[in-house]
């Protein structure tokens, strides 16, 4: 009897293992991921391109100033912006840094972004395909899993990771609209974010409203409804910025930002690359596996439909939709460096910088929704197994891991560690604690007294000093006062003048307001090498101090101090060696 009921009990293990199999690499690598992020802690190599050189040093700032939620008063980067210009407080990616240390939030973040991805892509999934969810469930949520570890841009993997969410809300609305429907519509912006995503969704949700009224000859009641709720939703919970849009009358950088002008075969160009390889801000290495895929699919498809003298159906099957949705992302991100384009939308929707090639950041979602529909295909036809399903998503899920895209975490983490134990030497970048080094700057600012005077950085981000709670000057965000562009632009001018590439940088963009090299195209190094030519610094003193600034923060010793004025406090260096950094304080 023992011998049977083991028997039996292997049994019962055995079918559930097989039923839920795909929990497993699921729960096995966000649990790697947290392992990895949180055993090595801030000694992990975290992305600095757009997330440590600005969001995580944004936060760090509203923590220290205790600013998440006044109204007034500005935020002491850039010479003092408004608190207005930095996240909402009304953002669930902005409540984990309210709550817990800017490294566990971040890294919290990156956990949360592949939880909400899964589980946005199942909702979405088991309503599309409906009474037959349990027999492709494990394919759904491999699916949303290749979906949900892309690594998006973090400041706003939320907002990526949550379109299956909206659409799934939308449907819901469409086929059953009810009050609890429409109230997750109106909190959904929590885990948007308007200027990515938001306008677009409301944009394509007026398309679908009007082609909707047509083809069922009456008007789509439910879905206006939504698109007031939704709209409503992002007011509320963005509340800052459509005032810094619609109440304020301060000119911004936004109104001088210089757009490239492309020829046609340029965009052409820009066109096929970002269909194949996406857009940095959301590598989603469709091309190692998805798009092979979708490619070999569409040929076989739309051929069958030929042969079959069904030409008709080319245009409606969903696929196909999909790949011209596709396309047209890719189509409109090329054509916004067509300049009379660009001047022709700018002048209907009178948006100053307003970046409509966005779009693009849909085109992940919609890769691997293609994907799912053609594995659920081919399984339904007897094409393929179900396991064959799930070996190919499992390919792309693979792909997504193992590629080092700008900001996979997990595998830089890995890779330098690995290498440091391999080679017994660090390698020549620095990991979060380095990056920021909190202990050197809290010694530096005890032995010179610092009391909150304006500064700037060279040869390093700002983002360094205002994370170690230092008032710059200098400093990076994309939506700030014009006038304050050209008041900095005092200071960093004999630089300028002598680099064409950074004067170029500046005037046409201007949103990395820093201290420029007067030889090299950057100083600004991310890296514990600084590769400078000249220890020259090309600044004008007088516009510096105009400016109320008073200390320079430097990973490079001046030559020339003397003449700019500066007096040079000490040079300090970080425990470990990573970091030098040479203070100046510039003579009154």
């Amino acid at each position: 009897m023992d011998i049977n009921m083991g028997n039996l009990m292997k049994q019962k293990w055995f079918v559930w293992l097989t039923k839920y199999w795909f929990l497993f690499p699921i729960a096995g690598f966000v649990l790697l991921t947290a392992g990895v992020l949180f055993g090595f802690g801030e000694r992990s190599y975290i992305a600095v391109h757009d997330n440590m050189d600005l969001f995580l040093a944004q936060y760090q700032m509203l923590k220290h100033t205790g600013a998440f939620w006044k109204h007034g008063v500005d935020v002491p980067f850039l010479g003092g912006v408004s608190r207005d210009l930095l996240p909402s407080e009304l953002s669930l990616y902005s409540l984990l840094y309210m709550i817990f240390p800017t490294y566990t939030a971040y890294v919290l973040g990156v956990l949360g972004k592949i939880g909400l991805g899964v589980f946005s892509f199942r909702l979405l999934a088991k309503e599309l395909v409906g009474e037959r969810y349990m027999i492709y469930r494990p394919v759904i949520y491999m699916v949303g899993f290749a979906y949900g570890i892309i690594y998006f841009f973090p400041a706003f993997g939320f907002a990526f990771a949550s379109i299956p969410l909206c659409v799934f809300l939308l449907v819901r609305i469409y086929r059953q609209p009810g009050p609890w429907w429409y109230l997750a519509l109106f909190i959904y912006p929590l885990v948007s974010y308007f200027s990515y995503h938001g306008i677009f969704i409301l944009g394509y949700l007026v398309i679908a409203i009007v082609w909707l009224s047509i083809r069922d000859k009456k008007f789509q009641k439910s879905l206006a409804c939504a698109l007031v709720v939704l709209a409503a939703g992002y007011v509320v919970c963005e509340y800052r910025l459509f005032g810094q849009m619609l109440l304020s009358d301060e000119v911004t950088i936004r109104s001088t930002i210089v757009n490239p002008s492309l020829t046609l075969p340029e965009i052409g160009r820009e066109i096929v690359t970002v269909w194949k390889d996406g857009i940095f801000h959301a590598e989603d290495v469709h091309r190692k596996v998805i798009l092979p895929v979708c490619a070999v699919y569409f040929v076989i498809l739309n051929l069958s439909y030929l042969r079959k003298n069904q030409g008709g159906k080319i245009w409606r099957d969903p696929f196909n939709l999909l790949m011209v949705f596709i396309l047209f992302n890719c189509l409109i991100y090329g054509l916004y460096d067509f300049e009379p384009l660009r001047t022709l939308v700018e002048t209907i929707l009178p948006l100053q910088g307003w970046q409509f090639n966005r779009t693009i950041f849909f085109n992940p979602f919609l890769w691997d929704l293609a994907l799912l529909l053609i594995l659920i295909r081919l399984y339904d036809r007897g094409i393929i197994p179900l396991w064959g399903a799930n070996l190919i998503v499992c390919a792309a899920v693979l792909a997504v891991i193992l590629t080092p895209t700008r900001y996979n975490d997990l595998y830089t983490t890995c890779h330098h560690r690995l290498y440091e134990y391999n080679h017994g030497t660090e390698v020549d970048e620095f990991d979060y604690e380095q990056f920021y080094a909190v202990g050197l700057f809290d010694r530096i600012k005890e032995e010179i007294h610092y009391e909150g005077e304006w500064s700037a950085a060279y040869g390093m981000h700002p983002a360094v000093l205002e994370y170690n709670d230092i008032a710059t000057l200098d400093g990076y965000l994309g939506f700030y006062a014009q006038q304050y562009k050209e008041d900095f632009r005092e200071i960093i001018a004999p630089a300028l003048a002598r680099v064409e590439a950074s004067r170029i940088y500046y005037d046409d963009w201007g949103a990395r307001a820093y201290l420029y090299s007067g030889t090299d195209e950057s100083v600004v190094s991310s890296a514990k090498t600084v590769y400078a030519t000249d220890d020259t610094l090309y600044m004008n003193p007088e516009a510096f101090r105009r400016l109320g600034g008073t200390y320079l923060f430097s990973r490079i010793r001046f030559s020339n101090a003397a003449k700019m004025e500066l007096e040079l406090l000490g040079e300090y260096t970080a425990e470990d060696g990573s970091l030098t950094v040479y203070v100046y304080a510039c003579r009154q």
